[in-house]
């Protein structure tokens, strides 16, 4: 899918960027150019987090969600018709995952990535920016609001909670909540009282809102140890706490009464991320085991509904009641919406259901991998994730809703192989074959899977993102990068004839593997100090390089070739047999053999991650998100700017074609001379 902005660079047609003078050049050879053409924006879809039901801006019941994108965008749909009533932007910001409504019909959403409030009021139809509660806070996780319309939340990377005077302006900031917490993931208001969770573990708090004073609330006894579990979803409803343990898929909710100070029941394969107010009979609704089912809190009993859900993710975004005014959904109807956009609806007189495509907007989605193949181009998205198949001259997309997508390789087979977040997954997809994904875009009844998953690491390896491929002798090696609060990634090994795996964990110790290579059955790979959480502390100084042998099953050799520099980010073996690697603002090359330091230039600024690539005829590597350079083979060669544009990833087709991606455009640039 293109867009009118994407046609538009299209058709400016092709931007020479840079001339090189190159030893060759200067010796009377033609210097090589680049041509940089934009291929458009190949991934856009729907992807909504944080919502609430409240008045809409023509004074009835609407959904409200935030769309993700660059930027984000606050929607109200009319839940009786699906329509889009308001799509307000939110400059700077990229998604949210928390939306609240205050008594008076005002709509608050904190952000991620910026960390601000953004504020609609009743009949305005622009958001306010709010600007950042807190200096040192780039997510705000979710928000509740009090009786008088005072906005609380919780944040990261400090878990720290805030509130905001809606009268006032002014921001009040409680603190780090839990020492050794850097998010406050969950939060909610009752009756002069914030209840909390955290991540990356488990720990629940109960504080006064007047005083500041921050109460423990224990576990819940059947928890188990807290370590490594998230508080993911937390709602106070009839006087007790609603609290769910888990990720994005099921997992046990506990409920707290706050009157009692016990916890007094446990429900099963709960799928957040919330759940209904408390209804006229008492009662509340809530996703249980794939169906919309009705809570009794008197009873503690779970009653079906007949609505049931499908797909990898099953949760609600929004969920509350509103009067359809519809034949088959008399008085007041259950009503909500889903990641995709998707609404769901509930008439408990009828007992009439359904789901259905709403016509809230679709955003472009930044692109988080690309690679080249035979005859196309890939694009793998980010938060939204997604698959795209491009074609190379036109920029024409196929898109294929999916996963967020860590890394793409099109294998001698012909297939592309897919690392997915989370859970670490690799896929094969076969593009001779209808594309046909359960868990995201099932094709029609009876359509056989197609990607196929492969591996999921998570289980017995404790990975999240498969963030980097190669292929070795006809077998698919990954480097993952681990889950939750934790080091040591993994290098596994996977063989497609025999469906079999070899997994090394740690293959350096305690550190992510970013990149990989191949080359003579062995493979190559840069590794990372950094864990699975931003905050995990590291126990190493730099990151690696390491040979490992395929067929022998070892390590040959593991090496720092950067002092100091967190992070190789990428490697390749370059046309002259070296293997190189960029770390930071340095890019190096090594012998293959025994990992000795042949050459390093120090070319940037920052310690940005970029990435390698070679051709027959050089090395290209990206410095600072902003260069990429060009180096040649030989002793006296040195790197040349060859684009000068703002990038986020570097990839490779042929030998003439190198890829690149800036936010959700993708570009193609040809070498030639």
């Amino acid at each position: 899918m293109r867009s009118a902005r994407s046609l538009i660079a299209v058709a400016l047609a092709a931007v020479l960027v840079t001339t090189l003078t190159t030893p060759a050049a200067q010796a009377g050879h033609n210097p090589p150019t680049a041509t940089l053409t934009s291929l458009g924006v190949p991934l856009s879809d729907v992807l909504l987090i944080g919502g609430t039901v409240a008045p809409g801006p023509n004074g009835k019941t609407a959904i409200w969600n935030v769309s993700s994108g660059s930027p984000a965008y606050l929607n109200a749909i009319d839940p009786a018709t699906g329509d889009s009533l308001l799509s307000t932007a939110l400059p700077g910001a990229d998604g949210s995952y928390a939306v609240a409504a205050a008594p008076d019909g005002t709509i608050y959403a904190g952000t991620y990535n910026n960390g601000h409030l953004y504020r609609l009021k009743p009949g305005a139809t622009t958001a306010e920016d709010l600007g950042r509660p807190l200096a040192s806070e780039t997510f705000i996780l979710r928000i509740t609001v009090d009786e008088q319309g005072n906005v609380y939340g919780g944040t990261y990377p400090h878990g720290r909670v805030f509130s905001y005077d809606h009268a006032t302006g002014a921001v009040r900031d409680y603190g780090t909540i839990k020492a050794g917490q850097g998010y406050v993931k969950s939060i909610d208001y009752g009756n002069g009282k914030l209840y909390t969770g955290t991540e990356p573990d488990a720990y629940f708090q109960e504080i006064d809102v007047a005083s500041g004073a921050v109460t423990e609330i224990p576990a819940p006894p059947t928890m188990g140890d807290p370590k490594d579990k998230v508080v993911y979803d937390l709602n106070v409803r009839g006087g007790r706490v609603y609290t769910r343990v888990s990720t994005a898929f099921p997992g046990p909710m506990y409920v707290w009464d706050i009157a009692s100070r016990t916890w007094v029941d446990e429900i099963q394969n709960e799928h957040g991320l919330d759940i209904s107010p408390i209804g006229a009979d008492g009662s509340l609704y809530m996703i249980q085991a794939s169906e919309l089912k009705k809570y009794d809190p008197a009873t503690k009993t779970l009653t079906g509904t007949g609505l049931t859900f499908t797909g990898r993710i099953q949760n609600a975004r929004s969920i509350g009641y509103a009067d359809l005014d519809l034949p088959d959904y008399p008085g007041t109807s259950v009503v909500g919406t889903l990641w995709r956009g998707e609404e769901f609806r509930y008439n408990p007189q009828t007992g009439k259901s359904e789901i259905f495509q709403t016509k809230v907007r679709r955003e472009p989605i930044e692109i988080l991998s690309v690679a080249g193949g035979k005859d196309n181009i890939y694009a793998g998205g980010f938060l939204n994730g997604g698959v795209s198949v491009v074609n190379p001259t036109t920029g024409a997309t196929t898109f294929n809703r999916f996963s967020q997508v860590e890394a793409l390789m099109e294998g001698s087979d012909g297939k592309l192989w897919i690392g997915a977040y989370p859970e670490a997954r690799l896929y094969d997809y076969d593009l001779s074959k209808p594309w046909s994904s359960p868990e995201y875009s099932p094709g029609p009844p009876g359509t056989p899977d197609n990607p196929v998953q492969a591996l999921n690491l998570k289980p017995d390896l404790l990975q999240t993102r498969a963030r980097a491929l190669a292929e070795v002798n006809g077998k698919i090696a990954v480097g993952t990068v681990p889950d939750g609060d934790r080091l040591g990634g993994a290098l596994v090994i996977y063989d497609p004839k025999t469906n079999t795996a070899e997994k090394y964990r740690n293959v350096v110790q305690d550190e992510s593997v970013f990149g990989l290579t191949a080359h003579c059955g062995i493979v190559y790979g840069g590794t990372s100090i950094a864990g699975g959480l931003t905050t995990t502390p590291p126990t190493r100084e730099a990151g690696t390089v390491f040979a490992w042998d395929v067929a022998g099953k070892k390590k040959l050799w593991e090496t720092v070739p950067v002092a100091g520099a967190a992070t190789v980010s990428s490697v390749t073996i370059g046309p002259d047999g070296l293997l190189w690697g960029v770390a930071g603002k340095t890019v190096f090359a090594l012998s293959p053999g025994n990992g000795k330091l042949k050459k390093s230039f120090t070319l940037g600024t920052t310690t940005s991650s970029g990435d390698i690539v070679a051709t027959s005829e050089a090395v290209y590597v990206s410095i600072d998100l902003n260069k990429i350079y060009r180096i040649a083979p030989g002793a006296k060669s040195v790197p040349t700017l060859f684009v000068q544009h703002a990038h986020r990833r570097l990839g490779v087709r042929g030998d003439h074609q190198l890829l690149m991606t800036s936010g959700s455009e993708l570009f193609r640039i040809d070498i030639s001379r």
